[in-house]
């Protein structure tokens, strides 16, 4: 029997930002039902973590630093399955809060929201993601997840 190819799954990277209330930095993309955590795909020759600032940047207007990855989570989204990593964004600071403009076209708005909140903004694998974040980022150690539902396509 011949060998089947090895998988390429996708890669997507994204940050996960509070404010000083522990409020989870959400955004609203326009081409979808759910809100997100801001990123997006990894493009060829990237790093996820450049990746991740180079989104932020895009989607946000905020050129700011990421810190080590709490989330790498596999989804069997597309026909390889995707790999997601989610990295500390940390704290935003008010002058970074007040910096923030949406990228025209492609979010309606961004919101922080009370972590309890977030779950009822999110698509149901993005519940399951959000919950490994903010338990990764509580317990200051990295997950490897397997997500059995796919998370939305950016």
């Amino acid at each position: 029997m011949p060998e089947s190819p090895p998988a390429r799954p996708r890669v997507s990277a994204g940050a996960v930002f509070f404010d000083d209330h522990g409020r989870v930095l959400l955004v609203d993309p326009t081409y979808k039902p759910f809100w997100n955590l801001p990123g997006g795909g990894v493009d060829a020759g990237e790093t996820p973590r450049e990746a991740c600032r180079r989104e932020v940047r895009e989607e946000l207007g905020l050129s700011v630093p990421v810190g080590a990855p709490l989330v790498m989570a596999w989804t069997p989204a597309g026909p390889d399955g995707k790999l997601y990593l989610v990295f500390d964004g940390g704290v935003l600071t008010a002058a970074q809060r007040a910096a923030i403009v949406v990228s025209p076209g492609e979010l309606a708005r961004h919101a922080f929201v009370h972590p309890d909140q977030a779950v009822s903004m999110l698509s149901v694998a993005q519940r399951a993601l959000m919950a490994e974040v903010l338990a990764a980022r509580a317990e200051g150690r990295p997950r490897y997840v397997e997500l059995t539902e796919a998370l939305h396509e950016r």
